[in-house]
């Protein structure tokens, strides 16, 4: 069953005027992902799983599909249906899709969650969604327990260890008797996942999309892999799947195209255990998030890596980062861009297009996107513009939950306004610029601290970088660079070199004012950067 869309490495360009997408009005992403590779090649490898004891245990898709049919029917005769929300609070293992499998083949709304989130972003969560039954590991019952009296809507709890108090086992529910049960029969447009903003801003959002957003995946996940779906592929990730780059740009992927896919959580990430998983496990193509691949650049590669291409996201990477890939790991590193509304919308792949560094690519085949002013004109090459993308589109998400007024703000006139700020070249390469809030007014420049934190990551005792503007009487606002450095990296002459860098490598208007040395830097659960808790907002 090949379901790959490119068949050879035309050039990017072409292939974005004779895409056409092709989705039936009725799927289920449980069919896709699961019963239909059982049904056709029950032993095939669907999912390897590393423990952290050192163990090593193989999922197929026949395993899958026993696993996720017994708990689809334990949990419908508890009540559980159409357009209830599952969560599931789980670290990678194959668990957590036979979660995500058994709730889509009710019809139901799966809400992944990280283990990471405190109490009160359990309890919002929880509690704004109105789910119904949490699926979790014995580490997290207790908390959710304990929250239970502020859920009125929450009935069950299942835990992946022993039955406890009220809290059902999993491995009991997933033995239910399942024989002749099928997926329920659902539109495309029916809504299938809903995933939580990071909250950077306000109060976090309940994204919902519907099962079509698979599809609208696809193509920049299987470009931006190298042609993602080859005999022999093996996936991995270090992003956790509750977040929409784990599971969307890699997870969900492997199991549609039939790609085994390694789960492994990292009680702390680390280099050198990354490229051992990557060696041990014959990984092909990986979605690694910026930061991880700061990381292993720190490490020497290990004989016997066999990475293929590489996808990140979530913040930019400089042209150093794209060369060490191709130069060190023997892989491209393609950049993508999208977020939890409109996942892969633009994206790059060197043997596709000519690479631009610092650019995130082209907009990708099936997806219209412009750069907009605000009001809603598309702007010339070179100027900063809004991020766009023209609906309908299957990758954008159907609304916000219980929030129509953001839903209204989000899509308007027929667009999707991502909040991004970003520049065109004459030949579509776009840019990233800024966030709309993230932008720094210093003297009536508009600043984006992307192009900044790119050169300050140039210099090779910086791990981190995060730009931001300070208030100032005078100026608005002043260039504030905040920098992790790597361990056993002198802080003596550094400010100076850093202000040399942006100074030498982007502009002199752009020199950071201050720079302050940072142990860390506040990220969201999903790895991005807060430059808002930096402003002290």
């Amino acid at each position: 069953m090949d379901r790959r869309l490119f068949a050879g490495a035309a050039r990017w360009a072409p292939l974005r005027e004779t895409f056409r997408w092709d989705i039936p009005e009725r799927v289920n992403i449980a069919n896709l992902c699961c019963d239909d590779w059982a049904a056709e090649v029950p032993d095939r490898v669907a999912i390897i799983h590393r423990g952290q004891d050192g163990s090593r245990t193989e999922w197929t898709y026949g395993d899958l599909k026993r696993a996720s049919d017994g708990l689809a029917v334990a949990l419908a005769a508890r009540g559980v249906g159409r357009g209830d929300r599952v969560a599931v609070l789980l670290a990678q293992h194959p668990l957590v899709m036979v979660a995500h499998m058994a709730a889509l083949k009710l019809g139901s709304v799966v809400l992944p969650l990280f283990t990471l989130f405190g109490e009160d972003a359990l309890r919002y969560r929880l509690a704004d969604s109105g789910a119904r039954a949490v699926v979790t590991d014995p580490a997290n019952l207790p908390r959710v327990a304990a929250l239970r009296p502020d859920l009125p809507d929450l009935e069950l709890l299942i835990s992946t260890g022993a039955a406890e108090g009220d809290a059902l086992a999993l491995a009991d529910l997933m033995s239910t008797p399942a024989a002749g049960f099928a997926a329920a029969d659902t539109a495309a447009e029916d809504p299938a996942v809903m995933i939580y903003t990071s909250g950077t801003t306000g109060d976090p959002k309940g994204v919902l999309h519907a099962h079509r957003f698979l599809f609208g995946h696809m193509p920049c996940v299987e470009l931006s892999l190298g042609l993602f779906g080859q005999p022999g592929d093996v996936g991995w990730t270090p992003a956790d799947w509750a977040w929409i780059g784990g599971l969307m740009d890699m997870a969900i992927p492997c199991l549609y195209y039939g790609v085994p896919l390694v789960s492994h959580r990292f009680a702390k990430f680390e280099a050198e255990a990354a490229y051992a998983l990557l060696v041990e496990e014959k990984v092909t193509a990986g979605f690694i998030p910026p930061t991880a691949l700061r990381l292993m650049k720190q490490v020497a590669p290990p004989e016997g890596l066999r990475l293929r291409a590489v996808s990140s996201g979530g913040e930019p990477l400089g042209a150093d980062m794209l060369d060490w890939g191709e130069r060190v790991l023997g892989a491209e590193i393609n950049e993508l861009y999208g977020q939890t509304e409109a996942n892969l919308i633009v994206g790059a792949r060197s043997a596709m297009m000519d690479r631009v560094p610092g650019a995130m690519g082209l907009a990708v085949p099936g997806h219209e996107v412009r750069l907009m002013d605000e009001a809603g004109r598309e702007v010339a090459p070179g100027d900063v513009g809004e991020v766009c993308l023209k609906l309908p589109d299957p990758v954008a998400f159907l609304r916000y939950w219980n929030k129509p007024e953001a839903t209204e703000k989000k899509i308007r006139d027929g667009w999707l306004r991502t909040g991004d700020l970003a520049t065109r070249a004459s030949d579509g390469q776009i840019t990233f610029h800024a966030r709309d809030d993230d932008v720094i007014t210093s003297a009536g420049y508009r600043i984006g601290p992307s192009e900044i934190e790119a050169a300050l990551l140039r210099h090779p005792d910086v791990v981190m970088a995060a730009v931001v503007g300070e208030p100032d009487p005078i100026r608005t606002e002043i260039v504030v660079a905040h920098v992790v450095l790597r361990e056993g990296a002198s802080w003596e002459d550094m400010e100076e070199a850093l202000k040399t860098l942006v100074r030498d490598r982007v502009s002199a208007h752009l020199v950071p004012r201050k720079v302050i040395r940072a142990e860390h830097l506040p990220m969201t659960a999903t790895g991005k950067i807060m430059r808002r808790a930096l402003r002290g907002g």
